[in-house]
């Protein structure tokens, strides 16, 4: 699927909320790791690359980010409108159900036969042709009224994913159905999951008619439901959309798509795919996705030049704008400067971020989060 080969009827839906805690003090919660350059490409924040990706598939028109309201104005900065064409701003944080259900009625009012691929704009690909062939097979079989996932064939005994547990092909080439959604397990099942071929990581994408989604919140959430058949009233009385949301947002549960409704529905297929995805999960991760020095140090600033290596290795270093950064004699590290927080850390460490930003929470630092 090379080129702009956009696929009648198909809509995308990109979720672009975050918390900004794994990658602080580079991410705060007004700019969270989506907005971050954490790919192969230094220059590049991730929502960008993710929009990029998923452009041939559908036309900006067709195109939505649902973010929150606080984010909204520095997401619609970072989109340009060639690749998305409107923003979903959520008053309040409510997981990814609700913000799964609003991005759907916003497809259907548009389109009786869309089909919504839903995505994650924080996560890293680095083989986009085959990404894109396999979100061609689950749109071909969503075609056919399957709410379809893709699972990522695991490369580890990851620990910090969910996985799917795959069963039996489907009548669609490629697809295969899904036994059952997994919790993040021990290293030892994590071990056997991988030997035993038949579990995939969960990427949190999924692909289905607009119309089989609705009904599947209809049964499973109904007041989301109910909720969104009252904004929808609203816009069509001519009120503004973000007003009908404000109004009912509130009241919803905060639940995730995936215990809200797809680990309830009758039936959920997936495609396998080899892509070599990445959820870029702490600097580590960064890291492992950066272009390497001789010495296998990453430098992730917008003038390298500017950052010195001496007697180093393993480390990956963030800098900010015009400002040198010296590091000798050390290896193994993550150092993240900014012009008002520095972190240095273990990269072995790199998950426990968050314990400095608890305790800054806890001394009422909230400036610097």
């Amino acid at each position: 699927m090379r080129g702009s080969m956009h696929r009648a009827h198909v809509f995308i839906s990109v979720l672009a909320g975050g918390s900004g805690t794994r990658f602080w003090p580079a991410s705060r919660k007004g700019w969270p790791k989506q907005f971050l350059p954490l790919g192969k490409d230094p220059h590049t924040p991730l929502i960008a690359a993710t929009l990029a990706r998923v452009a041939p598939l559908a036309p900006p028109e067709r195109t939505m980010v649902v973010t929150g309201r606080a984010l909204a104005e520095a997401t619609r900065s970072m989109v340009p409108s060639s690749v998305a064409a409107k923003v979903l701003a959520e008053p309040v944080a409510k997981n990814t159900a609700p913000a799964v259900a609003w991005a759907t009625r916003a497809a259907l009012r548009e389109d009786p036969d869309a089909i919504v691929v839903v995505l994650p704009a924080d996560a890293y690909i680095e083989d986009e042709e085959a990404f894109r062939e396999a979100l061609a097979r689950a749109i071909d079989a969503a075609n056919r009224g399957a709410i379809v996932t893709l699972g990522i064939r695991p490369t580890r005994p990851e620990t910090g994913y969910g996985y799917l547990h795959v069963g039996k092909p489907t009548e669609h080439a490629g697809v295969f159905e899904v036994v059952a959604f997994v919790e993040k397990p021990d290293l030892a099942r994590a071990q056997q999951y991988l030997r035993d071929g038949r579990h995939l990581w969960n990427a949190g994408i999924f692909v289905f008619r607009a119309s089989v989604m609705d009904a599947a919140v209809r049964e499973h959430l109904p007041q989301v439901w109910a909720g969104m058949n009252e904004v929808d009233a609203d816009v069509r009385d001519g009120a503004r959309e973000e007003d009908a949301i404000e109004r009912v947002f509130q009241g919803f549960p905060s639940v995730s798509i995936d215990y809200g409704v797809m680990e309830k529905v009758a039936r959920v297929d997936v495609v396998p795919t080899d892509c070599g995805w990445s959820d870029v999960g702490s600097w580590q991760a960064s890291w492992e996705l950066g272009d390497k020095d001789a010495n296998n140090n990453v430098v992730r600033a917008e003038d390298p030049t500017l950052v010195v290596l001496e007697d180093a290795s393993g480390t990956v270093i963030s800098a900010p704008k015009g400002k040198i950064v010296a590091v000798i004699g050390v290896d193994d590290l993550v150092i993240v400067d900014t012009p008002d927080a520095l972190l240095v850390a273990p990269r072995s460490r790199a998950q426990d971020v968050k314990r400095a930003v608890d305790v800054l929470a806890q001394r009422g630092k909230k400036d610097v989060l």
